[in-house]
């Protein structure tokens, strides 16, 4: 009996020794003002004892004294990792006392949030200053606060697209773009919307298709398109992603064309493309439907010119295809020579004759273009650069022709207006 008593007796002194040694902490911390350094020593005490690490409250005091000292400048300078020290405490706490929380609640969350709130001012903080990897680093800890809460039902907010957001910015301006990726799908994947929100999708759009990701590429491009379906990036996109198939990219220039019949730039970019593929100066490198997909191409500058009169690219590059067809015939009657100290057969001199008049009126046909040209850009004051390289082409092709032409006072006025692009515009 002596026995029993003797170790009941030994341990109550021991809980009350505890007892004494949290009480000291919890006065340490609770005194006006805190002392911190003294809270924390006797708190570090307390669950250096392998006895107390069961019990919840002696953690639950260690994350709110090691949450406090984080946001004194002073001791949190001296203890950089307070915050994470003060997250696993209160972690720790949650786990052992996970049915009724009691402390926790009393304080109405207050230190965790605390910490979510502490890491969140430090990492927007170091944002503006750009120090973007250690705002990452910030941001990060603030959402895994975030998802833990999320997860022990302490909030209704599943997703912080606010520091999401930030923590995927920050990653990726410190050149860390696969984590900026994991960030960046968060928000994509929840479908979150908003000012300049279109920009993710883009950007994961275009970050898989760069790994070669066709499937994730296509995921975020769809996305995309179903969230803002009238932004003209995705089909942009799509199109740049068929640029070595032809026959893929025009099939889908038709697509976006029957759904949106009046896109200037689609109309522009296909005929550019269609043209570009079908015609080379050496004939021998051209396609053998070369002729088809030519026509295809004035169709669509045409179609371009009714809905845009004014774009002095399209006006150019129609200009340009009858010059070449010009160039191609005047190649055709240069070929036909008579043999070797003979003479050209009647018939051979009717065909140079009519490939002469043929080309001929192909330059005719280019000639209003170019003075559209002229007549669009020559009036205006500055032109951005590629509008006066377009103006510069249609001067250039007028003079060339006129030359041949023996047109001296043309070539003059021309040569003039040519001269005068850069200082004028």
């Amino acid at each position: 009996m002596k026995k029993i008593l003797l170790t009941t007796l030994l341990a109550v002194i021991g809980v009350g020794l505890f007892a004494q040694k949290l009480d000291k902490a919890k006065d340490l911390f609770n005194a006006k003002p805190p002392k911190l350094a003294e809270a924390k020593a006797e708190i570090d005490k307390v669950l250096d004892d392998p006895k107390n690490q069961k019990v919840p409250e002696a953690w639950y005091f260690k994350g709110k004294i090691y949450g406090a000292i984080a946001m004194d400048n002073t001791l949190g300078a001296q203890t950089p990792d307070a915050r994470s020290v003060s997250f696993e405490a209160l972690k720790k706490y949650a786990e052992i006392d996970d049915k009724q929380l009691i402390l926790l609640t009393i304080d109405k969350f207050q230190p965790i949030m605390d910490l979510y709130q502490g890491y969140y001012k430090i990492g927007a903080a170091q944002y503006n200053e750009n120090k973007h990897a250690d705002a990452y680093g910030n941001f990060k800890n603030c959402l895994s606060i975030g998802e833990y809460m999320a997860s022990k039902g302490w909030t209704n907010v599943k997703l912080d697209t606010s520091v999401v957001l930030y923590t995927g910015i920050s990653a990726e301006k410190a050149g860390l773009r696969d984590d900026a990726a994991i960030y960046y799908s968060k928000i994509a994947n929840a479908k979150m919307k908003g000012d300049g929100m279109v920009e993710i999708y883009k950007w994961l759009a275009d970050y898989y298709a760069r790994k070669k990701d066709d499937l994730n590429s296509k995921k975020y491009v769809e996305l995309g398109k179903e969230l803002y379906p009238s932004n003209p990036f995705w089909g942009e996109f799509e199109l740049d992603q068929l640029k070595d198939d032809k026959k893929a990219l025009f099939a889908k220039y038709d697509e976006i064309l029957v759904a949106h019949p009046n896109d200037t730039t689609a109309l522009y970019n296909y005929a550019v493309e269609l043209y570009l593929y079908s015609y080379d100066p050496d004939p021998t490198k051209r396609p053998s439907n070369s002729d088809d997909y030519i026509v295809k191409a004035e169709e669509k500058f045409k179609k371009l010119l009714e809905l845009n009169p004014n774009n002095a690219n399209a006006i150019l590059v129609l200009g340009q295809i009858a010059y070449n067809k010009g160039v191609d015939l005047n190649a055709q009657m240069k070929l036909i020579r008579p043999p070797a100290g003979g003479k050209l057969k009647p018939e051979e001199l009717k065909k140079k004759e009519d490939l002469r008049a043929q080309a001929g009126k192909k330059f005719d046909d280019a000639i209003p273009y170019f003075e559209k040209v002229d007549n669009i850009l020559g009036s205006q004051g500055k032109l951005k650069m590629e509008a006066r390289k377009t103006l510069k082409d249609a001067l250039d092709l007028l003079i060339t022709i006129y030359d041949s032409r023996g047109l001296k006072d043309k070539v003059k006025t021309y040569e003039d207006k040519f001269n005068n692009v850069d200082k004028a515009h």
